[in-house]
């Protein structure tokens, strides 16, 4: 997963422009290798990106759904059978 975010590029930016002399060619240089390095270190982070933490949020919440639903089925069906009384929740 390569990651391309803006946020990265402006960090290595004023990173670079911090730690530079202000020459044009050095900050430029400096500002591509943290961009590298800040890249290549948040890859290698156990992290998802905010898309697949949706998805998996989703599934989630939707199983939650399914789950409560068949406890709702279940204890309709012990009252049913005669299982459990009537006042159970």
């Amino acid at each position: 997963m390569m990651i391309h975010d803006p946020a990265i590029d402006d960090l290595a930016r004023r990173l670079a422009s911090l730690v530079t002399s202000g020459t044009d060619a050095a900050t430029i240089e400096l500002a591509a290798d943290l961009r590298r390095m800040l890249r290549r270190d948040l890859q290698q982070r156990d992290g998802v990106t905010r898309d697949e933490y949706d998805v998996q949020r989703c599934v989630l919440l939707r199983t939650r759904e399914k789950l409560e639903e068949v406890e709702q089925r279940l204890l309709a069906l012990e009252r049913t059978l005669g299982a459990l009384p009537a006042q159970h929740n």
